[in-house]
């Protein structure tokens, strides 16, 4: 069996879900509380801080508590190491479907 990081597989897992993607993206526009997210994706404050301790588990989300308020930003993770592996299958999977054209070619011509 083929195993991945860890940090690989735990980035993955954060950004499958849309809800935790649409979190990264309003948080790429600036900071936001908690209870605005929560807003935001009408959604339970319980919810909401699940959603986070995924996205902060895969270091993709940070979060900082201010008095009673949990403000969240952007983490310090990129995933480049993520895009580097979605390129690599992607030339895997272009190369088969050229061999598999010329090969349909071929056969046409036939």
């Amino acid at each position: 069996m083929v195993q991945y990081s860890p940090d690989l597989d735990s980035a993955f897992a954060a950004v499958a879900d849309p809800t935790r993607r649409g979190i990264l993206e309003r948080l790429g526009r600036g900071t936001a509380s908690v209870t605005e997210l929560a807003g935001a994706f009408e959604m339970t404050l319980t919810g909401m801080k699940k959603h986070l301790n995924v996205l902060e588990d895969a270091r993709l989300v940070t979060t900082r508590k201010v008095g009673r308020v949990r403000t969240c930003q952007v983490g310090p993770r990129k995933l480049d190491r993520e895009a580097a592996w979605i390129e690599k299958y992607q030339r895997t999977m272009d190369a088969r479907f050229n061999r598999l054209e010329m090969l349909l070619e071929r056969t046409n011509k036939d």
